[in-house]
């Protein structure tokens, strides 16, 4: 699942008329970077939500059939934070476990290792696995720390969480799917439980948040020496 109703209000005007998903970096749309990821590891069945624009989105995407992709959609009217459109989605998604990913972050991480982590999800009986890395300037403090492969509410050295995560639809069954939620008081409970699982990935990883950022990563894109 591919996250996508966000309003991107950091990145106004630019979202003003175009869903911040769609903003191009580098030749392409920010989610086309993520589409081509998931079928180089050849994950074809995509899901992606949207509230803002939406169905720009959709006139975009289409069936994803350009990329040798199955996208189906989940429209929410009103943006239903990360945890809300998840729950929104759950039909489309399967018991899981299932990848989800912010579109607005720009990364190397690897979705062909979604296997493996489901495999390990499913011998520790896990709710979750979340994928953390260096604390970006913008955001010195991080979100969870872990240890031992497993996610911890508490503790130090705080990592960021990055947007990518593997979780099993059990996480989301309390949820009213026509609500708002959140996700990190989610991941918060499992990992209290000791049902979160964790990893740390020194890769890259761009958190494509305002106009400044956007610019800055196409001209890395652009340029011939990358």
């Amino acid at each position: 699942m591919l996250l996508a109703a966000g309003r991107g209000e950091r990145m106004r005007p630019l979202t003003d008329a175009c869903p911040k998903p769609l903003l191009r970096v580098g030749g392409r749309m920010l989610v086309e970077w993520h589409l081509l990821a998931l079928a180089r590891a050849g994950i074809v069945d995509v899901v992606v939500n949207h509230a803002h624009l939406g169905a720009q989105i959709e006139r975009a995407l289409g069936d994803g059939a350009r990329w040798n992709l199955r996208i189906r959609y989940s429209p929410e009217g009103e943006a239903l934070e990360t945890a809300g459109g998840i729950a929104r989605a759950l039909p489309l998604l399967g018991d899981g476990p299932f990848v989800v990913a912010a579109s607005d972050v720009f990364t190397d991480f690897d979705y062909a290792r979604a296997a493996s982590i489901a495999a390990r999800m499913t011998a520790d009986e896990l709710l979750a696995w979340c994928v953390l890395v260096p604390n970006p300037p913008h955001h010195p403090a991080g979100d969870f720390a872990m240890r031992h492969a497993r996610l911890l509410a508490d503790g130090e050295p705080k990592l960021t969480f990055s947007g990518i995560g593997l979780y099993r639809a059990t996480l989301f069954e309390n949820l009213d799917p026509s609500r708002k939620a959140p996700l990190a008081p989610l991941l918060r409970a499992a990992a209290a439980a000791g049902r979160a699982g964790a990893e740390r990935h020194d890769g890259r990883w761009i958190d494509v948040g305002t106009p400044q950022r956007l610019a800055a990563l196409d001209a890395q894109l652009q340029s011939p020496d990358r």
